[in-house]
């Protein structure tokens, strides 16, 4: 059962609500019972604790309330389109905070080849603050090979690229800039990381449909093993 009272609403996503709890804390509640806030909380606390610029995080007990910090800006994709991040630095802000993640050792596992993945690390996860990037919505979290995190990242933006409208070409744009140079992207990752997309119930039909093409877009900006 939720915890924390809700305080004025400040945004919806696809599976939770965000509401102010005060000037530097708020609650991001899932809906349907979906995720596990508390497992959440303690993977951003753990890459927070190595440097890494996730929000910080406050326990609740419940597995549908998350009490995190408070943070000012825009997503990346609001100050992509506002102009005041030039596309391209976006795509490579993004290849360097997935490198920045994968330093980062993992919480339980003990192969020194295993790391914390994101896998939802996109435009809209990260918001741009004063201090720096930050890095939300950690509910898709694991551990794993780098190589899938990157492969998560680049069908998002594939998948907006091959949309068509207005959000098409900025993202065909930051996906170059993404993959410009060694990655550990490979062909097995992509599969994997397409697989997850279409079997996630918040996609719609015409999402999923894009997802071959998308593909092959990404395969043509990358270097994969």
């Amino acid at each position: 059962m939720p915890t924390t009272p809700p305080g004025e609403p400040l945004g919806s996503g696809r599976r939770a609500d965000v509401y102010a709890l005060d000037e530097a804390w708020v609650l991001r509640r899932d809906r349907d019972g979906w995720g596990d806030a508390t497992a959440e909380a303690a993977v951003m606390a753990h890459v927070h604790a190595h440097g890494y610029p996730a929000p910080r995080v406050r326990p609740t007990g419940s597995r549908t309330d998350l009490v995190m910090e408070r943070l000012t800006g825009p997503t990346m994709l609001q100050a992509c389109l506002a102009g005041t991040l030039d596309v391209a630095e976006a795509g490579a802000v993004l290849a360097r905070l997935l490198r920045d993640l994968h330093a980062v050792p993992a919480l339980r596992a003990t192969d020194p080849a295993v790391r914390v993945l994101h896998l939802d690390l996109h435009p809209e996860n990260v918001i741009i603050t004063p201090d720096g990037p930050r890095v939300i919505d950690w509910s898709d979290a694991e551990e794993g090979d780098p190589a899938l995190d990157w492969a998560a990242t680049a069908v998002v933006l594939a998948q907006a690229a091959v949309a068509g409208g207005s959000l098409s070409a900025p993202a065909d744009t930051m996906l170059t800039a993404l993959l410009d140079g060694p990655s550990p992207l490979t062909r097995t990752a992509l599969t994997e990381a397409l697989r997850r997309r279409g079997a996630n119930p918040t996609m719609g039909r015409a999402e999923v449909e894009l997802l071959d093409t998308a593909a092959e877009l990404i395969l043509s900006k990358a270097r994969t093993g």
